[in-house]
């Protein structure tokens, strides 16, 4: 008995032709690839050159045109009155290293003392440059990840050091001061007072979480943590209990 082939098995069948990308849509991917390039760039320069462009208007027209180099130059040099603040806040920080600088700092303070609204305004302004710009201060030094604004959400904020005073001694827990930024600008925010066993302190560094907080989630830093340390999981808070759990089998 002979088999009788049909003839559909004997038509072949046409081969699939891959899909031709069109010459838009590589002049459209060259495109975005050099807007990925050149943006931040872009961005980057102009941000700056609008900040040394202020200094210069501000500083560089109180320089007596004998001492001032455009005077003698057909063009101007931009940077000129950024490097002139450079030079005189360090000269401001070598004189008030000595005695007679330090009389006079002390003289100052004294007179800004008596003043009703100064005072206040200098005062807090002064604990804060000190505080941040100290190198045993804890301000900005670690990121860290905690319940907000109810349980089971979370938000990224910045350690800003320890809470003391009326603040400390009036709770039971130990109390940190929390700065949690805005989005998209991180210089805004709201501080916040945070039990400690609450915190869940990331590995991330304060750079790549403002990088974060400024991208709205966009740009996400690695996970750079051990193996081991990757099982352990956060849960939200229940009454007393701790924010961190015991890692997973």
């Amino acid at each position: 008995m002979s088999l009788k082939k049909n003839k559909s098995d004997k038509e072949e069948l046409p081969p699939i032709k891959a899909p031709k990308i069109s010459l838009f849509r590589h002049l459209r991917g060259y495109f975005l690839a050099g807007i990925l390039i050149t943006a931040p760039l872009g961005i980057t320069f102009y941000l700056a050159w609008i900040f040394i462009s202020w200094i210069d208007r501000s500083i560089t027209p109180l320089l007596p045109l004998a001492y001032n180099p455009e005077t003698y130059l057909p063009f101007g040099l931009p940077g000129l009155g950024l490097l002139i603040v450079c030079i005189f806040m360090t000269l401001i920080g070598a004189l008030t290293a000595g005695i007679l600088g330090r009389f006079w700092v002390r003289t100052s303070e004294k007179v800004l003392s008596r003043m009703p609204v100064i005072r206040s305004v200098y005062g807090a302004l002064k604990q804060i440059f000190e505080t941040v710009l100290s190198k045993q201060s804890d301000a900005f030094r670690e990121v860290v990840l905690f319940e907000y604004p109810r349980r089971g959400s979370w938000a990224l904020g910045f350690i800003t050091g320890k809470t003391e005073g009326e603040i400390q001694s009036s709770t039971q827990d130990e109390i940190v001061n929390v700065f949690l930024p805005t989005t998209p600008n991180p210089t805004s925010g709201y501080l916040l007072f945070i039990p400690r066993r609450e915190l869940v302190v990331l590995s991330m560094t304060v750079e790549e979480g403002i990088k974060m907080v400024i991208s709205g989630g966009i740009v996400t830093p690695p996970d750079r943590r051990a193996p081991e340390e990757r099982k352990i999981k956060v849960a939200s808070a229940d009454g007393d209990t701790k924010t961190i759990l015991s890692a997973e089998d």
